[in-house]
């Protein structure tokens, strides 16, 4: 089983697409979703990425921290 991570802080001008190519170096990637406000369509700041692997995302996590 995978397991998902959020992801704060975020460039607003972030897409999906981009929070996927930024963790796809660190593992096997499922989804990766930037949260986007309803009313305006714009990033809120934050998302989730999902990896096949769990080691893989514990990897990601030490990796990407700060």
């Amino acid at each position: 089983m995978g397991k998902r991570l959020y992801v704060g802080n975020l460039p607003f001008s972030y897409t999906s697409a981009n929070l996927e190519s930024l963790f796809a170096g660190h593992g096997q990637v499922t989804s990766a979703q930037v949260v986007v406000d309803r009313m305006t369509n714009r990033s809120r700041g934050f998302g989730f990425v999902e990896f096949a692997n769990p080691a893989d995302a514990d990897k990601a996590v030490q990796e990407m921290n700060g």
